[in-house]
Order: structure tokens, then C-alpha cells, then sequence
């Protein structure tokens, strides 16, 4: 998918103190050192929109880019790494499930998981509360470049078993960044009000452009 803009809209470190609702929502979820913003940055086709750093547990907001002036990809702060304090774990969660909770304009939610991990507590207490609210979810098994046929396979299958659909990515060659944004499309269609006929009209395509420069998000 040609993507001409994408810029960094805002940030939020408080629950219910989001920037204003345009357009659908798209939110990425996943542990601190699942390459969550390089598989953004991926899907986007820019370097260092969503900045990736080398310390996990680094970004502490949630991250808002607009995209085409027709959808906004959310960045949610990683989870799961020990060496952040215990108060700043504590602040994530309120904030993380007020904007799941009460976002209006979020039509699906991505999570990712390193595919040499899988899937741990903390992702299956976010499925639990993204299933209780309705939302529709997307495994995405990350750095699947860095297993051999059989060790991706196994791995594959094991994630198979949550019951979400899963789609192999690798943010260094480009695998499954169709398939994700095949689903996003798709989110926006059920979203999207019924046309004259009583059918979703499909999102619109953006124009293939060049890519204009954009203020970056805080430092991960």
C-alpha cells in the first residue's frame, strides 16, 4: 500500500487526554523489544516515523501518526520489560485501557509477538480485555527472518493455537506487510457507515507521492 504522508499527530502519557478523533484508528500493541516500531515504520515505508531505540520499556506515551489525512496508526506503550520501575508499569495500565476502552474510532488493535517467544500472560490479559469489548484482533509473529524453515513452522503452529489469525512478519524483508494491511483495510470497511445500497464503500486509496518530512515521535 502507497503510503504519501505519514506524521507524527500527538502523544498522550494520560488517560483520557487523547488527541482529537478524525479518523479510524489502528493501535499496536506488543512487549518493549518485539520490534514494534520498526514493524510500523515497515508498514509505512519510513525509517524513523516511529523511533526505535535500544532501550526497551523506552516510550512511556501512547504515540498517534496520521496517515493520508485517512487513518491514524496508534502506538502503544511496550509492556513486559523488568528494568522499568514498578510505578511506571503501574501508570501504563490505566492509560493503555482508557484508550482501548473508550476510543470510538478504534477499529482493530495489532499485537505482536516475538516469534521465538510467543505468546506470554500479558498477551493473553490484553486479548482477554480486547475480546470483552468487542474489538477485533491480529497476531502479527515478528522477526520470523531469524528462525530456519522447520524452527518458523513449529512456531507458527504454536501461535496458530490462540485462535487469532496470524501473519508471519519480518520488518528487515518486507514479509506480511500485505497481509496486515489487507486486515486493516478490512477493519475500515466494517467500520465505515453503510453506503446508498446498504454496503461499506471501500477506504479510499492514497495517491503515490513523495513522501513529505514530518515531525518525529519522542525517543523510544
Amino acid at each position: 500500500m502507497k503510503i504519501s504522508t505519514a506524521t507524527f499527530a500527538g502523544a498522550s502519557s494520560q488517560p483520557g487526554r487523547f488527541p482529537p478523533a478524525t479518523h479510524p484508528e489502528v493501535a499496536f500493541a506488543g512487549r518493549s523489544n518485539v520490534g514494534k516500531s520498526s514493524a510500523i515504520n515497515r508498514l509505512l515505508g519510513r525509517r524513523k516515523l516511529a523511533r526505535t531505540s535500544s532501550t526497551p520499556g523506552r516510550t512511556q506515551q501512547i504515540n498517534f501518526f496520521a496517515i493520508d489525512d485517512r487513518l491514524v496508526f496508534v502506538d502503544l506503550p511496550g509492556y513486559g520489560y523488568a528494568r522499568v520501575s514498578q510505578s511506571a508499569r503501574a501508570a501504563w495500565r490505566p492509560l493503555v485501557e482508557s484508550y482501548l476502552g473508550d476510543r470510538a474510532v478504534l477499529v482493530g488493535v495489532v499485537i505482536l509477538v516475538d516469534v521465538r517467544r510467543g505468546p506470554e500472560a500479558e498477551e493473553q490479559q490484553l486479548l482477554d480485555f480486547l475480546a470483552t469489548r468487542g474489538l477485533p484482533a491480529l497476531l502479527v509473529a515478528t522477526k520470523v527472518d531469524k528462525l530456519n524453515r522447520r524452527d518458523r513452522t513449529r512456531a507458527l503452529k504454536a501461535l496458530s493455537e490462540v485462535g487469532l489469525p496470524v501473519v508471519p512478519f519480518s520488518a528487515v524483508k518486507g514479509e506480511g506487510v500485505d497481509a496486515v494491511w489487507r486486515t486493516i483495510r478490512q477493519w475500515m470497511q466494517e467500520k465505515e457507515p453503510a453506503g446508498p445500497r446498504g454496503k461499506p464503500g471501500a477506504p479510499p486509496r492514497p495517491k503515490s507521492q513523495p513522501a513529505s518530512s514530518a515531525p518525529k515521535a519522542r525517543a523510544r
